[in-house]
């Protein structure tokens, strides 16, 4: 009986060694097309499709966590990229995560390699920083599903890529109130980027903050077809000046636009960042970024394997957007006005786009007691009344 025991368990053992050899052969490769759980990219898309994608709850150890930050510009051109490297440095001290940045990455090609490049380093988390990115984060998603990616100013999603930016534009209307007070002449000069929804938005936005203490404003625009040069936002101002503009405000990266107009002896609102001490004389206040917490909230989702998806939009009341306290050199009567107007605009009592709003051609675009939409809003083509320029196309 012992023998006839023993030669079934040898049996058992033999019959259970092939049946691991033909799972063995069976597992997939993982590639760089593929999740990590040997399921193609698109066999994923589809199942999220039908609804029956897992959510993602795998944890990690920031110590296995490298964020990689792709910069539009230099680290050290006091706006944009400064502020957003401001947000690297934040998760460095408050998470103890490793960062790697590349600085005045141009929006071509030459992006996606970059952040192949940092793929290679370890990198499992990107923020990409600047709009022209965005398509090349969206392949790169595709292409590598275990990295999380985050995309600024765009609109493009993926199952490892959210969006993300804030609702500067409320603070564009705040610091909008402040040159509407000051200007003598009626007209303020934009230095502009872009023509993308991003900028357009804020230019409506400040038109509509400087009408609100002062209809008889108008906005000049002037485009440079770029985000960081500082010589020519500089000469853009200049243009602005000796157009009779006695106010500058900015989409631009750099302080340019304020040195030209304390060099002139005029005033300006400064953008990104507190502009006030390269040009204290002009400067009045600026609109300003804090990436920081939304940086240490994207990665801990991370670590706690908590990410989605998703869209984030945030505010004056989640603080990543924000207007300086304003300058010696505002006028008086400015501060109790932008105060009561910040409040208003947090309790949801003051929307900077709810109509009557006209359009340049003094066309009814928004009615009375209805504003804009979130998704209206990001897609604006179209300049309100009050403001002098036309929308490249």
């Amino acid at each position: 009986m012992k023998k006839v025991i023993t030669v079934l368990l040898a049996l058992v053992l033999v019959m259970s060694m092939m049946v691991t050899g033909c799972k063995k052969d069976e597992v997939k490769t993982t590639d760089n097309n593929s999740t990590n759980d040997g399921v193609t990219a698109e066999d994923a898309k589809d199942s999220e499709e039908d609804g029956t994608k897992d959510s993602e709850t795998t944890k990690v150890n920031k110590d296995d966590i490298t964020v990689g930050f792709v910069f539009v510009g230099p680290v050290g051109d006091g706006g944009w990229t400064y502020a957003h490297n401001e947000g690297r440095l934040y998760i460095e001290e408050q998470l103890g995560v490793k960062t790697l940045f590349n600085e005045s990455v141009k929006e071509t090609q030459e992006c996606e390699q970059v952040m192949r490049d940092m793929i290679d380093q370890g990198a499992n988390v990107i923020f990409a920083t600047s709009f022209g990115y965005m398509k090349y984060v969206k392949a790169l998603a595709e292409e590598y599903p275990d990295v999380k990616f985050f995309h600024c100013s765009g609109f493009e999603k993926a199952d490892n890529m959210s969006n993300y930016f804030g609702r500067i534009y409320q603070s564009r209307y705040l610091s909008g109130i402040v040159a509407g007070l000051k200007t003598e002449s009626n007209k303020i000069g934009y230095v502009a980027a872009f023509s993308i929804p991003e900028v357009v938005r804020g230019i409506n936005a400040f038109t509509l903050g400087a009408q609100s203490v002062n209809p008889d404003v108008e906005v000049e625009v002037v485009w440079t077809s770029t985000w960081y040069d500082p010589a020519k936002e500089k000469e853009a101002a200049i243009a602005l000046l000796d157009k009779g503009c006695d106010v500058i405000a900015q989409h631009q990266d750099t302080a340019g636009p304020q040195q030209a107009a304390e060099e002139r002896g005029k005033y300006s609102i400064g953008y990104n960042t507190d502009m006030q001490k390269v040009a204290q004389k002009a400067n009045m206040t600026s609109a300003i970024w804090n990436w920081g917490p939304y940086y240490i909230d994207s990665v801990q989702s991370v670590i706690d394997g908590t990410f989605e998806s998703t869209s984030y939009w945030g505010g004056l009341n989640e603080g990543i957007v924000g207007l300086v306290p304003l300058t010696d050199v505002a006028p008086e009567d400015a501060k109790s006005l932008v105060e009561d107007a910040t409040d208003k605009i947090k309790d949801g009592s003051l929307h900077v786009f709810e109509g009557p709003i006209y359009n340049q051609e003094g066309e009814l675009a928004v009615k009375e007691g209805e504003a804009l939409t979130d998704a209206e809003m990001l897609s604006i083509n179209w300049f309100v009344k009050g403001v002098i320029g036309k929308i490249q196309e």
